[in-house]
């Protein structure tokens, strides 16, 4: 048996992947992960938690509350803050925004990490096809308008979280919301190439714009400010997680094969290691799993979709983000 042990542990090890090694302190910042009262986001946000000040950001505020004061009592950290946020929700998007600028005059870290997958056909509060509104609308919203705290905050990072699924997607700009034709699986792989190609084009738009208008003087001034903003994606790996609630099939097949899928804490490395590691100060545009950086598919790579998709995104926001 003792070979079989050494072999379902190397087995255990490879399938566990990479671990973010940054012992980096956030003490005096600010990260905001949303969807983080399960899964892989509140495991990213309980080692945020060990370093600095956190927000919550999620549509179960009970659930979160219970997942926050979990936390706070493990890190010793009081600093962790329940927001609510429903990415399903143009208005509660706004709504977070505005309470979040309100009362935090910094933000350091915004990992978009929050996902829905495999839901049956359904639509947003807005219309949107639910994969590409939460996933990548919502998402794409909160960033805009969380942006201009990011830039003063400089330097500051941005991890979006997709998936491996992103080289199955594609971008239908003559059916986004799925209404000529659907599938839950292709419709959540679309929205992960979203991811993708929206952190590829956001990181083009901001090297050398970390500063913007009217903000060039005192910058001048402060010209230690003037730091960059990165805006990374990452695959967090196949994990056992609530994600595949909405499939009976794939629940199944989780909880049989779960010595072969990272545990929610394992999948949390990849983000944790794009929002802190030192080495990854000026690195941007990228795509990482397992804290390294992994290959993007041919569509993912693809700067004209990439630049469609964003005023596409823009024009169904009703905002302009030049």
């Amino acid at each position: 048996p003792r070979p079989a042990t050494a072999a379902a542990l190397s087995c255990r090890r490879y399938v566990a992947g990479g671990r973010c090694q940054s012992t980096a302190q956030l003490e005096g910042k600010v990260a905001i992960v949303t969807g983080a009262n399960t899964g892989i986001g509140k495991e990213t946000a309980r080692d945020l938690a060990r370093r600095g000040k956190v927000i919550v950001a999620c549509r179960d505020t009970a659930k979160a509350e219970a997942a926050a004061s979990e936390i706070r009592a493990e890190t010793g950290n009081q600093q962790v803050i329940v927001k609510k946020l429903d990415l399903a929700d143009t208005k509660s998007i706004r709504e977070f925004a505005e309470k979040f600028l309100a009362e935090e005059k910094e933000l350091h870290i915004l990992i978009n990490n929050a996902g829905v997958m495999l839901c049956p056909y359904s639509k947003t509060a807005d219309g949107f096809e639910m994969h590409l509104g939460v996933n990548h609308l919502g998402h794409f919203l909160l960033t805009f308008l969380l942006l201009e705290r990011l830039k003063r905050s400089a330097p500051a990072r941005i991890v979006n979280v997709s998936s491996l699924a992103h080289h199955v997607g594609r971008i239908r700009f003559h059916d986004l919301h799925g209404e000529k034709s659907y599938n839950r699986g292709l419709a959540y792989c679309h929205s992960k190439l979203a991811n993708v190609l929206f952190t590829r084009e956001l990181a083009r738009r901001l090297q050398g714009k970390s500063q913007s208008g009217a903000e060039h003087f005192s910058a001048w001034l402060l010209s230690t400010m003037d730091e960059e903003i990165t805006a990374n994606a990452v695959h967090p790996g196949s994990v056992h997680s609530e994600l595949v609630r909405h499939s009976f099939v794939i629940t199944w097949l989780w909880k049989i094969f779960s010595f072969f899928l990272k545990t929610p804490w394992e999948g949390a490395q990849t983000s944790l290691y794009c929002a802190v590691a030192e080495e990854l100060d000026s690195v941007t545009g990228q795509y990482f799993s397992d804290c390294q950086p992994a290959y993007v598919s041919p569509r993912g790579r693809d700067d004209e979709t990439a630049k469609k998709l964003w005023s596409v995104s823009c024009e169904l926001l009703g905002i302009q983000w030049e």
